[in-house]
């Protein structure tokens, strides 16, 4: 963790902060990433119960749980932080901001990839719920108590329950030009049906 560049994405993201000493010294969110970064690798040199036993400890004082062996990338900012989960599979690229509340999680009890990634400049917004292992494009916004269960594409903003593309590259959709998931995925069968019964008529 490079602390001082760390420092000055929370000045830029957080305009309540006064100063470098003030975060460091108050900020329970930069707290909660000093005591993952020690955990990892802890967690990533085989002393996996020692990583989680700090994880926990972190838990209880700063009310962020982070699985030890989720990837972390640069200048990641806790605002607030209370609540926040992020799960053992989850990776995180450089730039992000996660609000109080928000839930990097997974669905089901499978194993391997089963958390989401979030590319780079993601924001993920007061108590909203990404659950699943796809990823969340670069520069985009989940809006807050928003649940995401399927890819985001990047420069996008996603908005409800479930998530919804509301803006994509800078251009806001209304509710008739924001595309429907599962009108392409019925557009798709149909294509294909039709592809199949053509192949039969030729026969």
């Amino acid at each position: 963790m490079r602390l001082k560049e760390t420092l000055e994405a929370y000045q830029r993201n957080d305009p309540a902060a006064r100063s470098k000493f003030e975060i460091f010294w108050l900020y329970s969110g930069l707290h909660a990433q000093i005591y993952y970064r020690i955990a990892h690798w802890l967690y990533c040199h085989k002393m996996k119960f020692l990583g989680r036993w700090i994880s926990q400890i972190a838990r209880r004082r700063t009310g962020v749980e982070i699985h030890p062996a989720a990837k972390i990338g640069r200048r990641l900012v806790i605002d607030h932080g209370n609540g926040i989960v992020i799960g053992e599979t989850v990776e995180i690229g450089d730039d992000c901001l996660i609000y109080q509340g928000a839930t990097l999680g997974g669905t089901g009890i499978s194993h391997g990839k089963r958390h989401p990634t979030l590319g780079n400049n993601v924001m993920v917004g007061s108590g909203a719920k990404v659950l699943g292992p796809f990823k969340v494009g670069d520069n985009s916004k989940i809006a807050a108590n928003s649940v995401v269960l399927r890819e985001v594409p990047p420069n996008c903003t996603v908005v409800g329950i479930p998530g919804h593309i509301v803006r994509y590259e800078g251009e806001k959709l209304d509710h008739i030009h924001t595309p429907d998931p599962i009108a392409i995925e019925i557009n798709a069968l149909k294509e294909r049906i039709a592809a199949l019964e053509k192949q039969l008529e030729e026969k």
